[in-house]
């Protein structure tokens, strides 16, 4: 028993040391793995580790050369920049030596300068008193004061050489006159054939052609209810007399005579004569006539080429087709004012494009001047305001009448053009009376002359002749009187074109043979 406890014993002894040294050397054959392992990756390592520094000794060495290049450049681009510095720096030395030079003779100058001011100052001052010596004793010799002693030296000098003096003014005024009318008369003929245009009188009826007599008893209907609506929708006067086949239509607005006309040829047409077919045809031949107003307006500015008016504006422009001045269409006036105004623009160095649109404006007044009071340069200046205008515009266009002063080449070249378009032979047509009270204001003031005998208007007014006492006005106080009765008129008359002035002086000798 007891050595089968023993041999057991031992067989656990034997197993045990057989497991510890199993153990063992599945340890340690772990750890020679381990170690094999290790080395491997440290071999490794170390061979990733020499080819990194060698990749970072070549990038290193790669990025020393680019910075050695570049410093070099930088070195050149550095050495060529000092180099034009140096250069400047020389020329900007010898612009400085050259201004102190200049500045030095200009202070040279300048004092040579003062110092013969403040001579001449002496020599003036040396002058006046000797002037005012010889005054004094003037007056003391010849008892008379300094204005007398002109006068008196004047009259004499006038007297004794009156012809020569006449001589100079005449030969003076005749060279001055015909280089003048030479120079303008080129200018306005060129101006004039470059933009003719036809102008129709307008007056203050219009026609409508009838079919038959029948008609006219629909336009008037039932007791006159057809023409009553037609007149009172329409604001004009309808004339049915003895006429034969024709109606006329009689307003002193265009525009609504012209709505008329085309309103009653429609109904005319349509057949269907009664107050609400004659309202329901003039309200819309009402809204047709402002595309056509508007129309109009945008043609005006088209055909001058102006693009930057606001377009109520250019609407009114439109309107001053339908309003007339004696006769004249005021929007073909005012295009053939601005055609005009651009060719003297051109001509005598003006703004043509401000001169061109002060003239399409100069007259935009009246296209509203019979609804709001005031004259229509006024009123146009309110409306050219309202619009934002440009100002210089705006006064160019104010002064055609005179109304407000001329502030520049510009304002004077609108009022010449707007005289030559509304003077032009057949463009205007004038009151019977209105020109007789013309023609009698021109001589009763040329008459209020002391010496004039008798003043004549002649030339439709473009010319009147006076005639004066040749004893008592001589040729010189003749030519001195034109010029006085000329500045009168333009002082205190308002008309187109020119007048002229024309003295004449007559003597006559007579002796009889006995």
């Amino acid at each position: 028993m007891a050595e089968k406890f023993i041999s057991m014993a031992n067989y656990y002894y034997l197993v045990t040391i057989t497991v510890v040294l199993g153990a063992i050397a599945g340890y340690l054959f772990r750890h020679w793995l381990s170690q094999r392992k290790i080395g491997s990756s440290e071999k490794r390592a170390n061979e990733l580790l020499k080819k990194t520094k060698e990749e970072a000794n070549e990038t290193l060495i790669k990025a020393k050369n680019r910075a050695l290049d570049i410093l070099e450049k930088v070195k050149l681009d550095e050495q060529q920049r000092q180099e034009q510095i140096n250069r400047h720096e020389e020329r900007l030395a010898i612009r400085e030596e050259r201004l102190e030079k200049e500045l030095s003779e200009i202070d040279r100058q300048k004092n040579a300068l003062l110092d013969r001011v403040e001579k001449i100052k002496e020599i003036q001052k040396n002058v006046q008193a000797l002037e005012k010596e010889a005054e004094e004793k003037l007056q003391k010799t010849a008892k008379l004061n300094l204005k007398q002693a002109k006068e008196k030296v004047m009259s004499m000098a006038e007297k004794e050489n009156e012809e020569e003096i006449l001589g100079l003014v005449k030969k003076l005024e005749q060279q001055k006159q015909e280089e003048v009318e030479k120079k303008s008369s080129d200018m306005i003929a060129q101006s004039m054939q470059r933009i003719a245009a036809s102008q129709a009188e307008e007056f203050t009826t219009a026609t409508v052609a009838l079919k038959d007599e029948e008609v006219k008893g629909r336009i008037i209907g039932k007791e006159g209810r057809n023409i009553r609506a037609f007149q009172k929708v329409t604001g004009v006067e309808l004339i049915i007399d003895e006429t034969p086949d024709a109606v006329v239509i009689s307003s002193f607005n265009p525009l609504r005579r012209q709505v008329a006309k085309v309103a009653l040829e429609r109904l005319i047409l349509d057949g269907r004569i009664q107050p609400a077919r004659i309202e329901e045809i003039v309200v819309k031949v009402k809204e047709e006539f402002s595309d056509k107003i508007r129309q109009l307006g945008d043609d005006a500015v088209y055909e001058l080429s102006i693009t930057d008016l606001d377009p109520q504006l250019v609407y009114l422009v439109g309107m001053l087709y339908f309003r007339t001045s004696f006769g004249q269409n005021i929007l073909r006036h005012s295009i053939e004012v601005a055609n005009i105004a651009a060719i003297l623009a051109e001509e005598l160095g003006g703004n043509v494009m401000l001169c061109k649109k002060a003239a399409l404006l100069h007259d935009i007044g009246k296209a509203v001047s019979h609804e709001v009071e005031g004259s229509h340069v006024e009123i146009g200046k309110k409306i050219m305001e309202k619009f934002k205008v440009d100002p210089q515009v705006v006064e160019a266009a104010i002064a055609h009448h005179e109304d407000y002063p001329f502030t520049s080449l510009d304002s004077r070249i609108i009022q010449v053009s707007d005289t030559l378009s509304a003077s032009r032979p057949g463009v205007r047509r004038e009151n019977y009376e209105a020109y007789i009270k013309r023609l009698e204001e021109l001589e009763n003031m040329s008459n209020a002359f002391e010496g004039v005998k008798k003043t004549y208007a002649i030339q439709a007014g473009r010319e009147i002749r006076v005639f004066v006492d040749a004893e008592k006005i001589t040729d010189l106080k003749a030519r001195k009187l034109a010029k006085q009765i000329a500045e009168k008129i333009e002082r205190d008359m308002t008309y187109p074109g020119e007048i002229k002035v024309n003295v004449i002086r007559e003597t006559r000798a007579i002796e009889y043979a006995k």
